[in-house]
């Protein structure tokens, strides 16, 4: 079976999106939500101003807006290292927040699927022809998380 998410107002799988309210501590630094992590992340070696204005962005779509944003250089490293990033975001989230992770461990063996109609990287787009790499990240910290409980 295939659990589909997307927005983070969706219930109860809302939770697995990195735009929903769960926040944590990482690098010293709070995060208001996986979405702020990750596009800050991007700037850390490059324009660091850049990337404290990120990290606190009022709203998880202004941060992915700002993540977006050409007119700063990303890190040279950025493609290279986006999966460990979102991975490594992803996994504080889960382990900060005990409700969230009781979700995600009660989905068992569930292939678990961002459906994000416009994006081919992260989700599955609009075809299901995407790479879900959000989807696979969240299978693996699922397994992380089992592992250690």
């Amino acid at each position: 079976m295939t659990i589909y998410f997307y927005s983070d107002r969706e219930e109860p799988y809302g939770c697995f999106s990195n735009f929903s309210r769960h926040g944590f501590m990482l690098d010293g630094l709070w995060w208001a939500t996986s979405e702020h992590y990750f596009q800050a992340q991007k700037f850390v070696t490059t324009d660091r101003a850049w990337a404290e204005k990120i990290q606190n962005a009022k709203a998880p779509k202004d941060a992915a807006n700002m993540g977006r944003d050409r007119s700063h250089p990303l890190r040279q490293d950025w493609e290279q290292v986006k999966d460990d990033v979102m991975r490594l975001g992803v996994l504080q989230k889960f382990k900060t927040h005990t409700d969230i992770q009781e979700i995600l461990l009660g989905t068992g063996n569930q292939h678990l699927v961002e459906n994000a109609p416009n994006d081919y990287y992260w989700g599955c787009g609009q075809d299901g022809s995407g790479k879900n790499m959000l989807g696979i990240i969240l299978v693996e910290v699922r397994e992380i998380l089992r592992s250690h409980t």
